[in-house]
């Protein structure tokens, strides 16, 4: 925000440049995390900003504080909400920004303790949701002085973190590229393995497979690492 409480178009620009930058760096996810909220606390000079993910799991999908850019000990504790608990919970389920002048009275809002003791006042909490309207988090705002937020500042502010959605699901498919790819390259090695016991031993395949399994097992290694011995192994003979 500038002297009068709002945020300049020049600001708005940089803001999102500097996180496009980011999503588009080598970065790891947490330290783009990082990034983005420190750059939106900046930008738009509240006291606090800090991005929730949402865990799913086979229970009750949750929602964790996963970045945030103060080194306050009662808020950088881990923090953990249900999908429908608090407003966070309640902007991950609505899929829409939720604006509180106070939140200490706030019916929603469940950290009321919390707020006094690092005095805040007003939030802005706006929801990360993909193209297809998915939702995979929410990002927060807090300033440490009651604040009407501007339509200007809350776009920025959406716009934050859409840009965040897209950054976490291409890292994650990333991820889940990079472990396919490896569980391939560790089937071709047990492979290739197998073939090695089998033209040593005259084993069938399955009693190759199950001699590798149990070296696995019993030394405390991988398959892949078994399989790469096995394979060495033949090259020096």
């Amino acid at each position: 925000m500038d002297k009068k409480g709002t945020v300049s178009a020049d600001k708005y620009i940089k803001a999102l440049m500097d996180i496009s930058r980011a999503i588009n760096s080598d970065l790891y996810l947490e330290e783009i995390l990082k990034l983005i909220v420190m750059v939106t606390a900046k930008v738009t000079g509240v006291e606090i900003c800090s991005l929730w993910l949402l865990e799913e799991n086979e229970k009750q999908p949750r929602l964790r504080l996963k970045a945030t850019q103060t080194i306050e000990p009662a808020y950088v504790k881990d923090r953990v909400l249900n999908i429908n608990e608090g407003v966070v919970g309640y902007v991950a389920s609505v899929k829409q920004p939720l604006i509180v002048k106070n939140v200490l009275e706030e019916p929603r809002f469940k950290e009321k303790e919390m707020a006094r003791t690092l005095g805040l006042k007003s939030l802005a909490s706006v929801p990360l949701l993909l193209r297809d309207e998915r939702v995979i988090g929410v990002l927060n705002c807090f300033t440490s002085e009651p604040h009407d937020f501007t339509d200007t500042e809350v776009n920025l502010i959406t716009a934050v973190a859409n840009q965040a959605a897209v950054a976490i699901f291409n890292s994650e498919l990333v991820i889940k590229t990079r472990v396919i790819e490896e569980e391939l390259e560790t089937r071709k090695l047990v492979e290739r393995a197998k073939e090695v016991l089998m033209n040593r031993g005259s084993l069938d395949a399955d009693e190759a497979y199950r001699r590798i399994q149990k070296k696995s097992m019993d030394s405390r290694k991988s398959m892949r690492s078994i399989a790469e011995a096995i394979l060495l192994s033949e090259e020096l003979y």
